[in-house]
């Protein structure tokens, strides 16, 4: 196939910007104008093209996109536009952002220029300032002239970064980001307005109520840390802390440059969203942003999905263009947006959720062959360890008891304290409240029962040591392959999980008698310890199992179909669950092969136990 390299350049100006408005609506809009295009063909030079919607199409039409690979630096902004505008769809996209952010994402960043800069492929112009508020129409020949030399730029340094960038990503992680960028460009799930609407007069509501509840004109109630810390204690949150650079002491983390803090107002409960917004004197929460801002892709189509790939530092995809499908509540009630996410008509949605899969993981990888096994059987895990904590037998039947098990089986793998996990229990829906001393009496229960995994931590502790000091360590995991160079901890995929300036930090934790290992985020210096590197390769691992098991689906589902069309699709993946679209007649069979693909391990983990749950329904809700 062809290789294009694409770049549109748009009409912006101060209030109608990318930078004021979501991907999604920014294109949708009625302002939207193309001002021109330019187009390389594999290794040849770019061209550009400035004219009217017709000269435009007419110009794409002599590249034969649908049977070529389409390169662009933010492809979900360039695709989109060429299929919404110009009814054209690639065979295969290729993205540089994407492919930059599991190399970059923490260091250099994702933006052209930066990434141009630091591979010293040349500079990135600046004449798209000179573009703002001018139409097609208004610009003078030699800018426009002079506009799209600069766009044709961008083109040859695109094309010049893929080949920088093509050695460091694996096949199936190309594939990876070609499949999440149709689920945007090529939309197919619709949006209930009723249902939207319903659910934004309730959150509101809420919102209102917990206002209300707070003393009449006293902002000094949320302004207040040790008020506010112990409002967020009653529902059931764990205030976050860091280190105070003037008086080293722990302080409370409630700033808006506190990335712990500001992610509170995305969690799950609507009441804490509520609280966190106040703090920050805002006039709505994020489930009211988000619940507006789906309102308004309704009434201009189709649900583009935005997944940003690789968006955490294992490689788990995250939710981008300001809404957030990757943070939807399922249980408890409150499935509103899921329930107003519905399949076409003649269509449904079929939702397959892989079972336990960091937990599954977590055992083989650590060679817990007892828990192993017991997976494998099909035991109730859950039930089990709650029979260990209550010292009787726990069944089903035993709601409380076994949600209890359940928690400890998902959460206590990454050596999580009694403290955590008293918080994590009372923040859980169902809530249960118990002391200190029972949490840490649990603990000590799992850490007893599942030596290997405890075991694994102090490994993995020891490893990261041996790599400070520039030496290779090989983890003695019998089941996965996995190598931790200076370069990066190395995946049997070829994937590999990066800390980038990893070091003993002597000063800012140097207080504790052993120092911190530290290593460099976008968000400033996060701290490594055993558990916390267990838990990156099980996210890492669990992450490649539910991908690799989602490209088959995708692949499948394209043979059915025979087109890259919309009749059978892989439209969202959250977590560790995969969503499909498929005519009413297909349900069942496209089902059957989506259980079989989720219920087989990966070619590098033969024997790991994987198994799945799946549903169809008319909306993702109801895929329960």
């Amino acid at each position: 196939m062809k290789l294009l390299t694409v770049d549109f350049e748009t009409y912006y100006s101060k209030d109608f910007s990318l930078s004021k408005m979501t991907t999604e609506e920014y294109i949708r809009d009625p302002q939207f104008e193309v001002i021109g295009v330019s187009v390389k063909v594999n290794d040849e030079p770019a061209t550009w093209l400035s004219g009217d919607h017709r000269d435009i199409k007419d110009y794409l039409d002599t590249f034969d996109i649908p049977n070529s690979r389409v390169l662009c630096h933010n492809t979900m902004f360039d695709g989109a536009i060429l299929l919404w505008h110009f009814g054209l769809r690639a065979k295969y996209y290729h993205d540089t952002l994407s492919m930059a952010r599991p190399i970059h994402g923490s260091t250099v960043g994702g933006s052209l220029k930066k990434l141009v800069t630091h591979y010293g492929l040349g500079e990135k112009g600046t004449e798209v300032v000179n573009a703002l508020g001018l139409r097609r129409a208004d610009f003078p020949k030699a800018q426009l002239i002079q506009y799209g030399e600069y766009c044709k730029n961008d083109v040859e340094l695109t094309y010049q970064l893929f080949h920088k960038l093509a050695p460091e990503t694996i096949a199936s992680e190309m594939d990876f980001i070609d499949m999440m960028l149709r689920m945007f460009i090529d939309p197919v799930l619709l949006l209930d307005t009723v249902q939207l609407n319903k659910h934004l007069d309730e959150v509101q509501a809420k919102r209102a109520a917990l206002e209300a509840s707070l003393p009449e004109g006293d902002r000094a109630v949320v302004m207040s840390n040790p008020k506010f810390a112990k409002m967020l204690q009653d529902l059931g949150v764990d205030p976050p802390v860091k280190m105070s650079a003037k008086t080293e002491k722990l302080t409370f983390a409630f700033s808006k440059t506190d990335p712990e803090f500001t992610a509170l107002l995305d969690h799950p409960d609507e009441r804490v969203q509520a609280l966190v917004a106040a703090r920050f004197g805002l006039k709505s929460t994020i489930e009211e942003t988000r619940t507006q801002t789906l309102l308004g892709i309704a009434s201009r189509g189709p649900l583009p999905v935005p997944l940003l790939y690789w968006g955490a530092h294992t490689g788990r995809a995250s939710g981008g263009d300001k809404i957030n499908l990757q943070n939807l509540p399922a249980r408890g009630g409150k499935t509103a947006i899921r329930d107003a996410m519905i399949a076409p008509e003649g269509h449904v949605v079929i939702a397959c959720d892989s079972s336990q899969i960091e937990a599954r993981v977590n055992a083989y990888l650590c060679g817990e062959g007892e828990l192993c096994a017991a997976f494998m059987r099909g035991d109730d895990i859950y039930s089990e360890f709650a029979s260990d904590i209550y010292g009787r037998r726990i069944t089903k039947a035993d709601k409380i008891e076994r949600f209890v098990g359940k928690t400890c089986i998902l959460g206590l793998g990454y050596s999580m304290s009694g403290e955590k996990l008293r918080l994590t229990l009372k923040n859980s829906n169902p809530s249960v409240d118990m002391d200190i001393k029972s949490t840490q009496r649990i603990v000590n229960v799992y850490r007893n029962r599942f030596r290997d995994i405890r075991e694994m931590w102090y490994t993995a502790d020891s490893g990261m040591r041996q790599v400070l000091q520039g030496n290779v360590f090989q983890f003695p995991s019998r089941t996965i392959h996995l190598l931790w160079t200076p370069e990066g901890l190395f995946l049997p995929t070829g994937t590999r999980i990066r800390y980038p300036n990893l070091r003993i930090n002597t000063g800012f934790y140097g207080m504790q008698s052993s120092p911190d290992v530290v290593y460099d985020s976008r968000y400033g210096p996060v701290k490594l310890y055993g558990g916390k590197i267990v838990e990156n390769v099980v996210q890492a691992l669990a992450r490649q199992v539910v991908f690799e098991q989602m490209l088959v689906i995708h692949n499948k589902l394209t043979k059915f179909d025979g087109t890259q069309g919309k009749r059978f699709r892989v439209v969202l993946t959250v977590h560790d669950e995969v969503v499909a679209i498929v005519p009413e007649e297909s349900a069942e069979v496209v089902k059957k092969m989506m259980v079989k693909v989720m219920s087989t391990p990966p070619q590098w983990a033969m024997r790991l136990p994987v198994a799945c749950e799946a549903a169809v329904g008319p909306t993702y809700g109801s895929c329960k």
